[in-house]
């Protein structure tokens, strides 16, 4: 490999041979352990708790944690109201984990009962209000309707009466109330827009919003960018959530998800300068969700320290688990292809030339396999270089600096001498007085 500068080309060579694996490491990397769906589950309470156990049960093939995720979503069901969802779950299982988890018939039978008679009775108060016409009991009345519908898994019916009571807000708190139980519904039933609509809403209010709601607001609009594939505008709205979350946003979303999602969206979608000065590495606020996450935390510094391989290793642990992210699965395959790309990228800016079987070896891959990454970068115009394959060597093509101050000068030359030409031509126009003797002509 042959640097601009001998002295830093001897360090990089011996960085690179470490990434590839041959020295001995400083710290372990991660196992690629199985997920502790007990200690997952709890970093989450109400619906958001049991649709994420259900979501790891239909996609893991692990039959242990399926049936371990089944039996925790079922108990977790059976403490609320959702028959429904009970069914469901039940019918799932088929009688795998035994006959205490088959269908309580008399529970479900009295959890509908008492939710009829709940119907009723919150018709009969809502339209009392109506007729009374007293706004707040009207607002009240529509907000006690959404909690009902909510609790019984009618997303729809609960997302209408909670956007109606926006007609019967009188403070801003009110307003951020609908807007937050809005954003709720909408995150569950998978309707981003409406959740970046109701997040613009509850910015917008007049007063003051306290740190918890900001926090809760910038989770939320995070959500909705990544949903849409905006890894960039993600990354940055994580990152600006403020340490006062804590867990007060369990029902959608926990402290380590922020440090997950805002670190692996910052990776893939920052430069290297953007990811130290205050935005990542350097940013107090978002550093304590990544001492909640070590990997997370590790694999963005080896990244940053130029550690490809250590990276790369985290990376590969980490996939198997975020695969069984509710919001995350779907990205988990683009965002690793990105943080790959820019990887190679990085590695190849600062050379004139790179050996391909010691970057093969920094990436734990084959050359071959290289090879193909390198071509469709070169092809994509994002690393500037050409490939010799017979002796495996990456040759950079540097601008010419010389010819390119050239060029500089004359044109910063061109540029004065027209400016100086214009300056004298509008001297002398004053001078003869063009413009008085045009205008009196007219």
């Amino acid at each position: 490999m042959e640097g601009e500068e001998e002295t830093s080309a001897g360090a990089m060579i011996d960085e690179i041979y470490s990434n590839g694996g041959d020295a001995k490491r400083n710290r372990p990397i991660i196992s690629g352990e199985a997920l502790d769906i007990e200690a997952y589950a709890s970093l989450y309470s109400g619906r958001t708790k049991i649709t994420r156990l259900l979501f790891i049960a239909d996609r893991c093939e692990n039959r242990q944690m399926q049936m371990e995720a089944y039996r925790m979503a079922y108990d977790e069901i059976k403490k609320g109201e959702n028959t429904q969802l009970y069914r469901e779950v039940v019918q799932k299982i088929d009688e795998r984990l035994g006959p205490q988890y088959g269908l309580d018939v008399p529970w479900t039978e009295a959890v509908d009962r008492k939710a009829e008679q709940r119907k009723e009775k919150l018709e009969n108060e809502l339209n009392a209000y109506r007729t009374n016409l007293i706004k707040e009991s009207i607002r009240m009345g529509y907000n006690d309707f959404g909690d009902f519908y909510y609790a019984h898994g009618l997303l729809a019916d609960a997302f209408k009466n909670y956007v109606r009571t926006r007609d019967y807000c009188t403070t801003s708190k009110h307003i951020i109330h609908m807007c937050l139980n809005a954003i709720l519904v909408s995150i569950e039933m998978g309707q981003f827009t409406h959740v970046t609509s109701y997040v613009s809403k509850a910015e917008q209010t007049p007063e003051a919003v306290d740190p918890v709601t900001v926090a809760k607001l910038r989770c939320a609009a995070g959500l909705a960018h990544l949903e849409a594939k905006k890894y960039k505008l993600a990354a940055r709205k994580f990152l600006e959530t403020g340490a006062e979350l804590g867990n007060n946003y369990t029902e959608v979303i926990a402290p380590q998800d922020v440090a997950t999602y805002g670190g692996l969206c910052a990776l893939a979608s920052f430069d290297r300068t953007e990811l130290k000065q205050n935005k990542v590495i350097d940013n107090l606020n978002f550093r304590n969700f990544l001492e909640l996450v070590p990997e997370v935390r590790e694999l963005i510094h080896d990244f940053y320290s130029s550690h490809y391989a250590s990276c790369l290793d985290y990376l590969g642990n980490l996939k198997a688990n975020l695969l069984l992210d509710i919001h995350l699965h779907d990205h988990v395959e683009t965002l690793y292809d990105q943080i790959r790309h820019k990887a190679l990228i990085q590695y190849t800016h600062p050379f004139v030339s790179v050996d391909l079987r010691m970057m093969a070896n920094a990436f734990k891959t084959s050359v071959a396999g290289l090879e193909k990454e390198l071509e469709a970068l070169i092809t994509d115009n994002q690393i500037q270089a050409r490939i010799d394959s017979h002796n495996k060597i990456l040759y950079a093509r540097h601008a010419d600096q010389r010819n390119a101050t050239f060029q500089r000068v004359l044109q910063t030359g061109n540029e004065f001498d027209r400016d100086v030409r214009a300056m004298l031509l509008r001297a002398n126009l004053l001078k003869h007085e063009y413009n008085h003797k045009a205008s009196r002509k007219l």
